[in-house]
């Protein structure tokens, strides 16, 4: 039996950053969804109300990698209140070959976090206009920045305004946000303010009642949806995302069980689906994404265990190349 790596959330933040190699790899992990036989089962979820906790629990075998992962992932989101994270979380990587464990993650939700604005990213880069300058973040967490820096990657973002139902939550965000970016940041007390205009809007909230209405919706405008990943939450109404020219999902049989797609679904909107496509499917060039700066699109990410796989294995092997983590013999 060979030995099992132990990856600590600080060995893993000193060599994965939110760069554009680690871009690449979930682009990557997307274009397979579409050209290979990808085996990814659908999302396991414990709900836990008590506690106002869930748990996922995501993977996926992704074929010419040499392991896959499962991805363990907690979601507590009265945590705050007891001086504790809201998300947390690991991942198991094990050989593709063998089914063995190589390599046990703790990152504590890091790498989730790292490859959700990955994500963001792609979708962006996929169909958003080239010259997208400015952004409306709704919401103002973590994940919020993260989007930013990833987006900032691969568009000339010039300018950003948030919106976050604290208002208080916002402004300090927003100062904060512009000490660290130099950018021009306003918080915005309407997300009505906060869209008028923008190229690129990201919702990163855990909202259960939308937030993107039709009216917020003008030409060459780009949402990247990630926020519902569970059927309860929903931040784009129904009405919105019916009227946007190109739906596209990260999965769909995930996002009409989990995504906004669900809730157009329910609503009876949205009747034919031949026009939805995958992220991967416009990657691989196998579906239009974006064919005017006129249109309005739209990507519907609930993270996918491929993104996981992809992200585990990028970090394995940085790890592994700059010697960080304990051998321990199984």
């Amino acid at each position: 039996m060979s030995d099992i790596t132990l990856l600590s959330e600080a060995d893993l933040r000193a060599c994965v950053a939110l760069d554009l190699p680690s871009i690449e790899a979930i682009e990557q992990a997307f274009v397979l969804l579409a050209t290979a036989a990808v085996a990814m089962p659908p999302i396991l979820r414990l709900d836990i109300p008590e506690h106002n906790g869930e748990v996922d629990v995501k993977t996926a075998y992704l074929p010419g990698l040499e392991r896959f992962a499962i991805k363990v992932s907690p979601g507590f989101f009265d945590n705050p209140t007891l001086g504790l994270p809201s998300l947390n979380g690991m991942m198991m990587l094990l050989s593709a070959r063998t089914g063995l464990l190589d390599a046990l993650l703790l990152d504590n939700g890091y790498l989730t976090a790292v490859r959700t604005a990955a994500a963001g990213a792609v979708a962006a880069r996929a169909l958003s206009r080239v010259d997208s300058r400015s952004v409306a973040l709704i919401g103002a967490g973590e994940q919020a920045a993260l989007q930013l820096q990833a987006l900032r990657l691969v568009r000339p973002i010039e300018s950003v305004r948030v919106w976050a139902r604290d208002r208080a939550k916002a402004e300090a965000f927003s100062t904060e946000l512009a000490r660290d970016s130099g950018l021009v940041v306003t918080p915005c007390a309407s997300i009505d303010e906060a869209m008028a205009g923008a190229d690129i809007a990201i919702t990163c909230t855990p909202s259960r009642e939308p937030l993107i209405e039709a009216r917020h919706l003008h030409p060459g405008l780009h949402i990247t949806a990630m926020g519902s990943d569970a059927e309860h939450k929903n931040e784009i109404s129904p009405q919105a995302l019916a009227q946007v020219d190109r739906y596209v999902a990260d999965r769909l049989s995930q996002t009409r069980i989990l995504g906004e797609l669900h809730h157009a679904l329910a609503a009876g909107v949205i009747a034919n689906e031949s026009g939805l496509a995958e992220l991967g499917q416009v990657l691989a060039g196998q579906r239009p994404g974006r064919t005017s700066d006129a249109q309005v699109t739209l990507c519907d990410l609930t993270g996918t265990g491929a993104q996981d796989t992809a992200m585990a294995n990028l970090a394995f092997e940085r790890a592994r190349s700059a010697g960080k983590g304990f051998q321990f013999g199984s």
